[in-house]
């Protein structure tokens, strides 16, 4: 077993070449998976059939072991370069890392298996986008994992109103208003599936209690002008490989007002360079849009894809700067970072979508009509435009008019 495993880590060296990570990375890495596999071997366990809970025991003992050799304990982030090094390693032993959970009991069956219904239905039969999908699917888990562990496999077709109260209680202490709305709409969606699919007796989303919001109730948050001037003249001025990415990336946000999403799956293929124009794929509508491609983001793009774009096989345009080299995943982490260095704080949150949302009054205040705003944005319908209109109510007073007062005679 030992000598097959060895292999493995020879072979694990190969993939991390190809990957472009460092050498002293892979050095690492493999140094960490052969002591982690020789444990293995020590406590006779398959590395096939290695679990999460017995990761963390080798850690448990990884630890032990450098404090015996050094005298002391190892710094706070080392467990990181360890557990690295071996998810790499059972990623390729495994073909998944964390593996699948496995049903170990008749409720873990009953979850998994309507889980899976219910994220094909999501997909296939509402064709919601992989994003919705994915957050419906975690409430819908999380709900079914607290019922059937409390009440059992046979108790969703006796299931009450209260036991959909208690849920609701142990989800939304410390949560805003939104939140919980957002909550008991993924409550509703997975409890009318159940009712749809003969699990429950009577349909119960219709029970599921939480706030009501009004009509443009928040006002996001925005940038204005001079504030994005100045993130982009700060990110302009950083030439690193991952100064350039943000620079082009922030230039997107600014000029289309694009999600996260859509910018992190641009691809190579999807920017015309002849023809000044870009295809947008909007990861709400699964719609395309083609927009001209403006100076400044195609430039900082090219200034990036040139000199600060690392050599990879990804096809999307923005990937990680270091190994393994692959697309984006969220950008408000990117986005804050940048607000921070440029001394700009928003008054509320400071995400990418702030961007959209000051794009967005731009074109209001520019009188561009609400339907093109639509379009440019990829929204579904004019009331998902409609909530913009909000945050530039200030130009109201520009036309502001003298209501006259009853007239006072002496």
């Amino acid at each position: 077993m030992l000598n097959a495993n060895y292999e493995l880590i020879a072979e694990l060296r190969i993939v991390l070449t190809k990957q472009r990570y460092s050498p002293v990375v892979i050095g690492n890495y493999c140094a960490y998976a052969r002591g982690f596999v020789e444990y293995l071997v020590q406590q006779n366990i398959e590395i096939a059939e290695v679990t999460e809970p017995q990761v963390a025991q080798y850690l448990q003992y990884a630890i032990a072991m450098f404090h015996k050799r050094h005298g002391r304990a190892p710094a706070r982030e080392w467990h990181s370069i360890p557990r690295s090094g071996i998810h790499a390693l059972l990623r390729l032993a495994q073909g998944q890392w964390p593996s699948a959970p496995k049903a170990t009991c008749t409720a873990d069956a009953l979850r998994f298996a309507i889980c899976d219904e219910y994220e094909t239905w999501l997909r296939e039969e509402r064709g919601l986008a992989a994003a919705s999908i994915d957050v419906l699917v975690w409430e819908g888990r999380n709900f079914l994992t607290w019922q059937l562990d409390r009440h059992g496999p046979d108790s969703l077709m006796t299931m009450t109103v209260a036991n959909i109260d208690r849920y609701m209680d142990t989800r939304t202490p410390h949560q805003t208003r939104r939140s919980v709305k957002d909550v008991a709409e993924r409550l509703r969606s997975m409890l009318r599936y159940l009712h749809r699919t003969g699990r429950t007796a009577i349909d119960l989303s219709r029970h599921v209690i939480a706030p009501l919001l009004y009509a443009y109730e928040g006002v996001p948050s925005i940038l204005e002008p001079d504030q994005i001037a100045a993130v982009l003249q700060c990110s302009g001025m950083d030439k690193t490989p991952a100064g350039l990415r943000d620079h082009a990336i922030l230039q997107f946000l600014a000029t289309y007002g694009l999600r996260s999403g859509e910018i992190c799956n641009l691809r190579i293929e999807d920017i015309d360079w002849r023809a000044e124009a870009i295809r947008i794929r909007h990861t709400k509508t699964r719609a395309n849009s083609f927009l001209p491609l403006m100076a400044p983001v195609g430039e900082a793009v090219l200034a990036y894809l040139q000199t600060g774009r690392p050599v990879t096989d990804a096809r999307e345009i923005f990937v990680r700067t270091c190994a393994p080299y692959r697309k984006l995943g969220l950008l408000a982490n990117m986005v804050r970072r940048r607000l921070a260095a440029a001394g700009v704080t928003p008054a509320g949150k400071n995400g990418s979508h702030i961007f959209r949302h000051a794009r967005a009054v731009e074109m209001l205040r520019a009188a561009v009509p609400q339907k093109v705003i639509g379009d440019l944005l990829g929204h579904r319908s004019a009331e998902s435009t409609a909530p913009y209109l909000k945050l530039a109510t200030e130009d109201l007073r520009a036309i502001a008019l003298d209501v006259p007062g009853r007239e006072v005679r002496s």
